[in-house]
């Protein structure tokens, strides 16, 4: 096998440029490694030219041609005369994209844009990165699941539904690129706080993929976003003529377990060891299920119980700078005990374990979670779903937030209970009223869901809580004082997570890797952040941030001997970084 670095005088590791690029998929064409005065050919089939060209989004340059493309591949008369720049194309496409004041319309802009010129879609995103987020992500790609019968118009992903049982592996055979890097599989029963959405799902995965190029530097051609269509229980849909999906209730138990092993088996079969599947918007009785099922004999992770883990728990490793004290040293209380609660805090208890020596047993005890029938306490164990029975402590029940508050004395207050307006007046001042600075996580998606807003956890608590939520929330004047609250999004952490696993070659997905993803978006906050009040460095900064964590995630698959990318580069961050796909156009012969 060839080395995938060559090592120079210095002892500098780089990229060999005869090996593969992440994670031991070909790039075939050397698309990835041209330097953009290189050239490249636009390969399809064939040699794409003419009109195909234009159609085509991998490699259509609009009016960014040149005078010798446009002469070299058929072009003329097809396109106006004047030649522009990408920089000139992307000013004028924020500039229409800013004149649209429903976000909806920001959504489905952004979606034409990426079906006709990909690059200048991901160079959008890359260089508009804040602003652009909560259009093509959390908030409006909820709204745009919602409506997405309404708004379809050309499949974007794989979906795979009871009718393909027996042919999964035919299915992914009809997908059109062959080297796959990460797939983002949803059943859309749980998309983010809304609900059943059945097939109309495929917004999330093709929003998280977006993100895994454009924040982590996966290349577009290797992701693949699929749905897995079982029915809907959801009857607004059921009575929609315009639903996508299958029109009939969701398949359980045998029929929908065999449906997902067929699945997770033929992608193994077809894309080999190393494509990490990322579950998404699973609900809860499955997301656990699906985990503990495959998670030792394949590379999977479920963002909502272990990238949501992984960056609440970066903020709060951050957030020490501003409260004191260690992890160890704080008591904490959720409002939700589902699959971002309890993943939430098991990963805080097992850092704290890692960090004190402590069994994992015991550093939970420092961690309560309330759900709908209030405090999860060891009298209730028996009627707890499996999952929340490690988090049922000796103590009194209690029914309500506010009581657990006032009994618990949490120094955090966690939200993952999809339920907005939950942290009420009083269960906020009850909170700061037993801590100098108190930290306040509205962690339910999307805004409409969070347990309160920035203004309120500011104004209720004079301006002394830390505050951070799922969804962006505007900076807010207090008192003079201007606090610009955290997203504690999990595009901060699974593009870097991901590509970190890809880059390294990894087999299997480790909790130390979500550690280790924690602590390095954690070492990414400045002084300068905390000094507004922030446990999360800007989004501007995603793609450093990303390399970061990749190579911190790298390492630790390194070290735990689950990495396949021999041998190991001696900069893991350099190595990250020379692996991003950019989205710069390239010249064409």
């Amino acid at each position: 096998m060839s080395s995938t670095l060559k090592l120079l005088k210095d002892g500098e590791s780089v990229v060999d440029p005869n090996s593969t690029v992440g994670g031991g998929v070909d790039d075939v064409y050397g698309e990835d490694r041209a330097s953009e005065d290189q050239l490249i050919t636009p390969w399809t089939v064939s040699v794409a030219s003419g009109y195909t060209l234009l159609r085509d989004p991998h490699h259509n340059k609009g009016l960014a041609f040149t005078e010798r493309e446009r002469d070299s591949h058929y072009l003329r008369g097809l396109l106006p005369p004047a030649v522009s720049t990408q920089e000139l194309q992307e000013k004028k496409l924020m500039q229409n994209i800013r004149s649209y004041e429903v976000p909806l319309h920001k959504y489905v802009a952004m979606m034409e844009l990426e079906e006709r010129n990909e690059r200048l879609f991901y160079k959008l995103l890359i260089d508009n990165v804040e602003e652009l987020l909560p259009v093509v992500y959390t908030p409006t790609v909820g709204e745009a699941c919602q409506k997405y019968g309404s708004i379809f118009k050309r499949p974007q992903g794989l979906y795979i539904s009871l009718k393909e049982k027996g042919k999964i592996l035919e299915v992914l055979r009809n997908w059109p690129e062959r080297n796959i890097q990460v797939i983002v599989v949803t059943d859309g029963e749980r998309i983010l706080g809304l609900g059943d959405l059945g097939c109309q799902g495929m917004g999330i995965p093709v929003g998280k993929l977006a993100l895994y190029t454009a924040l982590g530097g996966v290349r577009p051609s290797a992701c693949l976003p699929v749905t897995i269509d079982v029915g809907t229980n959801n009857q607004k849909l059921l009575d929609d003529e315009f639903y996508i999906g299958l029109k009939q209730k969701r398949a359980t138990g045998k029929e929908y377990y065999d449906l997902l092993e067929e699945f997770m088996y033929a992608v193994k079969q077809n894309y080999g060891e190393k494509v990490l599947i990322q579950f998404e918007d699973f609900a809860n009785h499955n997301a656990f299920e699906l985990l503990a099922k495959y998670k030792t004999s394949h590379l999977v992770f479920n963002d909502d119980i272990q990238g949501t883990a992984s960056v609440v728990l970066a903020g709060l490793i951050a957030s020490l700078k501003l409260l004191g004290g260690s992890l160890a040293d704080h008591t904490f209380l959720f409002l939700g005990a589902g699959e971002a609660g309890t993943g939430i805090a098991e990963l805080i208890a097992l850092e704290i374990s890692t960090k004190t020596n402590i069994p994992v047993e015991e550093a939970r005890k420092k961690i309560w979670l309330v759900d709908s029938k209030g405090l999860i306490v060891s009298s209730r164990k028996e009627s707890l779903q499996h999952f929340k029975k490690s988090w049922a402590h000796e103590h009194e029940p209690l029914t309500t937030l506010l009581d657990a508050v006032k009994a618990i004395k949490p120094s955090v207050l966690i939200g993952t209970s999809g339920v907005g307006q939950t942290f009420t007046k009083d269960v906020i001042e009850a909170v700061a009223a037993v801590n100098e600075r108190p930290l306040i996580m509205a962690l339910s998606n999307p805004t409409s869901q969070a347990e309160c807003t920035a203004e309120q956890a500011y104004t209720w608590t004079e301006g002394r809580a830390i505050f951070s939520s799922g969804s962006p929330f505007d900076p807010y004047e207090y008192n003079g004082n201007l606090f610009i609250p955290g997203q504690a999004n999990n595009a901060y952490i699974f593009p870097g997570l991901g590509f970190g696993l890809v880059i390294s070659g990894a087999i299997r997905v480790h909790d130390e890797m979500l550690l280790a993803a924690s602590e390095a978006l954690a070492n990414q906050v400045t002084q300068e952040h905390y000094d507004k009040g922030m446990i999360y460095p800007p989004l501007t900064n995603i793609r450093k941030i990303s390399a970061n964590i990749a190579a911190n995630v790298a390492a630790k698959a390194y070290d735990l001997g689950l990495a396949t990318r021999l041998p190991r580069p001696a900069d893991l961050v350099k190595y990250a970084e020379s692996c991003m796909y950019t989205p710069n156009y390239r010249a064409y012969r």
